[in-house]
């Protein structure tokens, strides 16, 4: 069974132009409540849908249940073999397993209900499926999520069990849904360890701490 250890991470601006014109890592993007945000800049590189099927990101997760996507999705993805997923994905998982061992049955994300890229037809104002920390559940074993009970009370457990959990409430209109459960974790971005996510900045210095914390240090962060 593959593992994330089998997948590739890569700088998304060292990517090919038109990789780079869709996942449009580390751009400024601006949302609909006005703040500015930086796209993700590392992503695991999944070389085909066969080993998005076989890679598992937690006991009940497999990765290819966060990027399944349709015909809304930009061509590039849908025609290579190879995808992209940022590496918040992973926390995502995390959260989302922890939903599942709640519940104890199967849980289902809808097609384009994980990952999307910025140039995803459903993506507009700094969508947070952009950063691969949300998800759209359809159904959570035989209780379908297309009505205010149900998707009321999943929301409810899903911000118990994993209070970092944003559940959009049921109703129509900006914010709302009546269709599916929407969860996110906000826009987290993870960069790799040995590697930066700014331009060098001269000017820029390292955290003080006391020279007991230092000491600590030297023995492991």
């Amino acid at each position: 069974m593959a593992g994330l250890s089998d997948l590739k991470v890569v700088d998304g601006l060292k990517l090919s132009e038109t990789a780079r014109r869709v996942l449009r890592p580390g751009e400024l993007v601006r949302g609909r409540d006005g703040y500015t945000r930086r796209l993700p800049r590392w992503f695991y590189q999944v070389p085909s849908w066969e080993v998005a099927l076989e890679t598992s990101l937690t006991p009940h997760f497999k990765l290819w249940e966060f990027i399944d996507i349709d015909f809304r999705e930009h061509k590039m993805l849908r025609a290579e073999k190879q995808r992209y997923v940022p590496l918040a994905v992973t926390m995502l998982a995390a959260a989302m397993e922890a939903f599942r061992q709640e519940v104890n049955t199967y849980v289902h994300i809808s097609a384009n209900g994980g990952y999307r890229s910025p140039a995803h037809q459903l993506s507009r104002d700094a969508s947070v499926h952009c950063w691969g920390v949300a998800v759209h559940l359809y159904r959570v074993g035989d209780d379908w999520l297309d009505n205010e009970a149900n998707i009321t009370r999943y929301a409810e457990v899903a911000s118990r069990v994993f209070p970092a959990f944003r559940a959009l409430p049921y109703g129509t209109g900006p914010g709302k849904t009546e269709d599916h459960l929407h969860l996110d974790l906000g826009y987290v971005t993870v960069v790799p360890h040995g590697k930066g996510d700014e331009a060098q900045d001269d000017d820029a210095l390292p955290l003080g701490g006391s020279a007991k914390d230092k000491q600590r240090g030297k023995k492991g962060e």
